[in-house]
This record gives C-alpha cells, sequence and structure tokens, in this order.
C-alpha cells in the first residue's frame, strides 16, 4: 500500500499526486497539517506523527509498505513511482 503525507496547496505534493495518477497507482492520503508549508496549523496530530517518524518534518512524504519504503523530496519519490509501478 501507498501512502502520501501531503499539503492540498503544495506543488511538490500536486507533483507526486499526478505522478499517482498518470501511473493508475492507489494511494491512500493524509494530510497531517494546512498548506503553508512547515508553519501550517496541525490538523491531525496521529498523521502528523507518523510524518515526523521518518525522521523529517516536511511533505511530500511517501510510504510504500509492500517494498518497505519511505521517502522525501518530490522528485525522489517520482523517480521511485516511474522505477517502480511503471
Amino acid at each position: 500500500m501507498l501512502e502520501l503525507y501531503q499539503s492540498e496547496g503544495c506543488p511538490h505534493c500536486a507533483k507526486v499526486r499526478e505522478k499517482l495518477s498518470e501511473l493508475g497507482v492507489s494511494y491512500v492520503i493524509h494530510n497531517p497539517r494546512l498548506p503553508g508549508g512547515m508553519g501550517g496549523d496541525v490538523t491531525n496530530e496521529v498523521t502528523y506523527e507518523e510524518l515526523k517518524a521518518g525522521g523529517e518534518d516536511m511533505v511530500p512524504y511517501l510510504v510504500d509498505t509492500e517494498n518497505e519504503v519511505t521517502m522525501y523530496e518530490s522528485d525522489d519519490i517520482v523517480e521511485y513511482l516511474e522505477e517502480t509501478y511503471e
């Protein structure tokens, strides 16, 4: 299962969502805080703690439970998705 921690107003997150849609891959989306980068207000404490458990406080953050992969950085995520799911 793919899980994407993201913010609706983030262009980097949009890039990842577009790639997921292009590939036709199902995923679960989490919105741990309001738009505003690292300064956005936390709206969901549980998913916010899950986001930070990856070692950073930033989005996008992808968790691929099937392949035991976690990563930040939209370009890295897009490259991973292309290599793994195309």
